[in-house]
Parts: structure tokens; C-alpha cells; sequence
């Protein structure tokens, strides 16, 4: 069986402990809600550090540049 959370009457949900330690979430990191049907996934927002060299090695051949639009 799945952890479970209740809306409260203030609108906020507490992530389940299991949830989070799976996960390695933190009190105050950001994530964004992703409406998907009648769901609604729970995303975090990476800090600008993690990001760094996401894109290493990337091959940006028949990339499209905006110089190309008609």
C-alpha cells in the first residue's frame, strides 16, 4: 500500500516520511506541480548549482537556430 496524506483545511498536504527520505527531500526546496489528466505530479525545482554541466557532451548538430525561421 502507498503512503497517504490529508488535505488540510489550510490547503497544505505533509509529504510522508518514507516519501521523503526515499527521495532525499529537504524542508524548504521547491518543487512544481504538473497537471497531468486528473493528476497532478510533484516535481522538485533543481538549484541553479545542480544544473551545472547537465549538457555536457551534448551534440548540437541540426540544431535549429531562430536565424532559420521564416
Amino acid at each position: 500500500m502507498s503512503d497517504l496524506a490529508t488535505l488540510s483545511e489550510k490547503f497544505q498536504i505533509s509529504i510522508p516520511k518514507a516519501v521523503r527520505s526515499a527521495h532525499d527531500w529537504k524542508a524548504g526546496q521547491k518543487f512544481a506541480f504538473i497537471p497531468k489528466g486528473h493528476a497532478v505530479m510533484l516535481v522538485p525545482v533543481p538549484e541553479v548549482s545542480e544544473l551545472f554541466g547537465i549538457a555536457a557532451g551534448a551534440n548540437a548538430d541540426g540544431y535549429r537556430d531562430r536565424d532559420d525561421l521564416v
